[in-house]
């Protein structure tokens, strides 16, 4: 099974006669080719690649589900014609992708067309659930993630700043094989560190937590992982921060399992954090899926609905953490899978003891 036959498995089950794919990660999920400026036709039965002068002789030889059409005219001219020429009459797009410029432009060029939403949850949903060969790749990132770890761990001075540890695991993952960063590299130290989300700056390494949170892409798939190391030597208060992190993780990777509840993954850690003291210091979900994107569904989250559950396919992060505002912070974060078998997958292999620089 492909991508593109699962999706259009899923469109056979809709009113639309088509989809329009529009936005460059979902074209690429879909045909395995990645460019821009192009759009996807799908229909049940057939698909159809356009792209222009600039990616047409690659997307000929990369491509083989797709029939591949650079078009004479502009692009929505060819979408025109080629729903006219499969008698399309209600087409699906991805919503939550396309702009309201864009949307626009469909509904003068496709007058006669009915547009109506779908894609974007549809394609939501499958990406949801990682076919083996997905799995693997994404290992492939994990892999370059958790070499890029043991490598900073030589790389790191008091000296140092926040934003050459940054900089240094960037620049060592693209040299292991990745593409690219999966998202914008967190290296926050000291006080920073109390911001989950905190940006790099060219200040030297402040004494105390030096949380990194960092992922690789890999042909097209993302893995993120967290670390967080002490500059100098840990007090009793920051290695009870870090014990209760570490305890909270691992009593959640020692039950999550397929069918349970994405809330009650999240409870298992919150739980934790909370009789430990530092319930209110807690304020993001669990984990989220990961995939493509670096924020998937399903979300391990207090607000997940009731009936989303964990499924094999699933690829999720867990990642508690406690925050103390203006002092510091500690997260710690693996990614992990629910494989085709049932089984639960750690892809994370870098060690999580306390460290002291």
């Amino acid at each position: 099974m492909t991508q593109l036959s699962r999706f259009q498995t899923a469109l056979g089950t809709t009113d639309a006669d088509a989809a329009i794919i529009s936005s460059e990660l979902n074209i690429r999920y879909l045909c395995g080719f990645n460019y821009s400026d192009g759009y996807l036709l799908i229909l049940p039965d057939k698909a159809y690649l356009l792209a222009d002068f600039r990616y047409i002789e690659a997307a000929r030889a990369a491509v083989t589900e797709f029939e591949v059409i650079r078009p004479d005219s502009d692009m929505l001219t060819e979408l025109k014609f080629l729903m006219n020429l499969n008698q399309v009459s209600t087409v699906a797009i991805e919503d939550a992708s396309l702009s309201c410029a864009d949307f626009a432009k469909f509904k003068e060029k496709f007058e006669s067309i009915q547009l109506v939403t779908g894609a974007s949850d549809m394609l939501t949903n499958q990406r949801t659930v990682k076919l083996p060969q997905e799995l693997e790749l994404i290992n492939e990132a994990q892999k370059i993630t958790d070499a890029a770890f043991e490598h900073i761990l030589d790389f790191i001075t008091p000296e140092r700043t926040e934003l050459e540890i940054a900089l240094e695991l960037e620049f060592f993952m693209r040299g292991m094989g990745a593409e690219s960063v999966a998202f914008d590299t967190i290296a926050v130290s000291g006080r920073s560190s109390s911001l989950p989300h905190g940006v790099p700056t060219n200040r030297s390494l402040e004494r105390g937590f030096l949380t990194m949170d960092f992922g690789a892409k890999y042909k097209g798939y993302c893995s993120d992982m967290t670390r967080t190391v002490v500059i100098g030597k840990a007090d009793e208060d920051m290695k009870k921060i870090y014990n209760t992190v570490l305890s909270a993780q691992e009593a959640v990777l020692e039950r999550i399992c397929e069918a349970m509840p994405c809330r009650e993954a999240d409870k298992i850690a919150r739980d934790i954090i909370t009789d430990a003291g530092f319930g209110k210091c807690f304020g993001h979900s669990l984990g989220h899926g990961v995939g493509r994107y670096i924020h998937e569904s399903p979300s391990l989250s207090p607000k997940a609905k009731e009936d989303s559950v964990l499924r094999r396919g699933n690829v999720v992060t867990v990642e508690p953490g406690i925050y103390i505002e203006g002092k510091y912070g500690c997260r710690i974060e693996d990614m992990i899978a629910i494989g085709h078998d049932g089984s639960v997958i750690n892809f994370t292999k870098s060690p999580k003891k306390l460290i002291e620089i």
